[in-house]
């Protein structure tokens, strides 16, 4: 759960007032999202018995008995797959491995139709996206990893606090890496139809990967739409950027161990164009009442029209740069460049370019977002979040942790207690609804 940062993938933000979803075509082309990513009897493959006073070899790739597993239609799937499995290089051993308990699951294909039509401004993606426990955990993670996180920024380019970002977003440090069985939930998505196809190369994909010997069916887990490991790639990006960074001969990104996955994110990015020393963005002032389109300029051009640094100098020339308002004119303001676009190759919405960025610096000791952005209500700060979350599970509205982040679930359950006290439903955190809360 693409689907990413399992949990802010899957959102629709709203930029500028225009819908976008958080992961369109992507490192994790979407299914989603959902996305990832990220989240009936057992399918089982025998030899068929052979009568003969001498045991008879079978070639490999013949036909097996699939015995029924209580969805009929899904096990005539398998058997058609495994032969399309095996034409394109898959042994029948590593197919049949992989295969074993394999079951049609109803759950992934009700989280595939119904990708959250849930809604968010972008400041309330953000507040989740580089939240202070993210930051805080964020820094932790660097201290952590830091020798390797070094190592991999002088092999690839790409700047550590980058690297520790998209890990962030994706996988929350590697906390929420996704525990699903990647070839029952593609086997499943491929077989219901509505993306048969993508589905399908996806776990042909998946199925080259174990016949590579790189992780065991067993371990090869990850969100219902088939994002893996701590930075959440989709198999055919595996395939195309994985790395083994560790030198133990195996591209890794599912174990305790973050090494490859770290790695394989950083290859990612420079293979798309990343430019060490580049920034992402800088948060910029401009001037009242200008437009800018899509304009690219150098930044000492765009000085020239007014635009400049918080410090009021005009900003370094670090390459082309546009103007980036996603909550237009009457919020922050950004000069974006190359590198911002390079983050989207991983995902590509703004709003995650924008909270990787943003996170990358502010592990790095940066500074907060300094304009104020348009919310249109009375917001909370982070420790009132994490109060009306105790409140709203104190009432039994399935809040899972106080964490301040207000995703989905919290949403849902702003929502719902809105509707018990017969108030709009927007789902909103905001002071009026924390009121409401302590008194009821």
């Amino acid at each position: 759960m693409r689907a990413g940062l399992i949990g802010l993938s899957g959102l629709i933000l709203i930029i500028g007032g225009v819908a976008q979803a958080a992961v369109t075509e992507s490192l994790r082309p979407q299914v989603r999202p959902g996305a990832g990513l990220e989240p009936v009897a057992a399918v089982m493959s025998v030899d068929v018995p052979v009568r003969s006073l001498r045991p008879q070899a079978r070639p490999e790739g013949a036909a097996r008995v699939v015995l029924a597993s209580g969805h009929a239609g899904f096990d005539r799937w398998i058997a058609g797959f495994r032969g399309r499995a095996l034409s394109q290089g898959i042994s029948a051993r590593v197919f049949d491995r992989a295969f074993q308990g394999v079951r049609y699951d109803p759950e992934v294909v009700a989280k595939d139709r119904n990708q959250s039509e849930f809604r968010r401004e972008i400041w309330d993606y953000l507040d989740s996206a580089v939240s202070p426990v993210r930051v805080e955990n964020g820094q932790n993670a660097l201290r952590r990893h830091r020798r390797t996180l070094e190592r991999i920024e002088a092999h690839y380019g790409v700047e550590k606090e980058v690297v520790t970002a998209v890990w962030g977003l994706e996988s929350t440090y590697g906390e929420r890496l996704g525990d699903l069985s990647l070839i029952q939930s593609m086997a499943t998505l491929a077989f219901d139809g509505r993306r048969g196809a993508f589905f399908e190369k996806q776990l042909i994909a998946a199925l080259q990967i174990l016949q590579s010997g790189d992780v065991t069916p067993e371990n090869m887990k990850g969100s219902w739409a088939g994002a893996m490991g701590h930075t959440q790639f989709m198999p055919t990006s595996y395939l195309a950027y994985a790395v083994d960074f560790t030198g133990d001969g195996k591209r890794d990104i599912w174990s305790d161990n973050p090494t490859d996955a770290l790695a394989s994110t950083a290859a990612y990015l420079k293979r798309f164009g990343w430019k060490k020393g580049m920034p992402w963005g800088i948060e910029v002032r401009v001037p009242r009442g200008a437009s800018f389109g899509d304009t690219k300029r150098m930044p000492s051009d765009w000085a020239a029209q007014g635009v400049v640094g918080l410090d009021g100098r005009a900003v370094r020339d670090f390459g082309s740069a546009r103007i980036f308002q996603p909550a237009g004119a009457a919020g922050p303001s950004f000069m974006v460049f190359a590198n911002f676009d390079v983050i989207k190759r991983y995902n590509n919405s703004n709003a995650y370019a924008l909270g990787v960025g943003h996170l990358a610096d502010r592990i790095g000791g940066g500074a907060e977002i300094q304009a104020a952005w348009p919310r249109g209500y009375d917001a909370l700060s982070f420790d009132e979040r994490k109060e009306m979350q105790r409140h709203l599970q104190a009432k039994g509205y399935g809040i899972e942790k106080i964490d301040g982040i207000v995703g989905p679930n919290t949403v849902n359950a702003i929502r719902s207690f809105q509707a018990s006290v017969g108030v709009a439903q927007d789902g909103l955190p905001s002071q009026q609804l924390l009121a409401l809360l302590r008194r009821s």
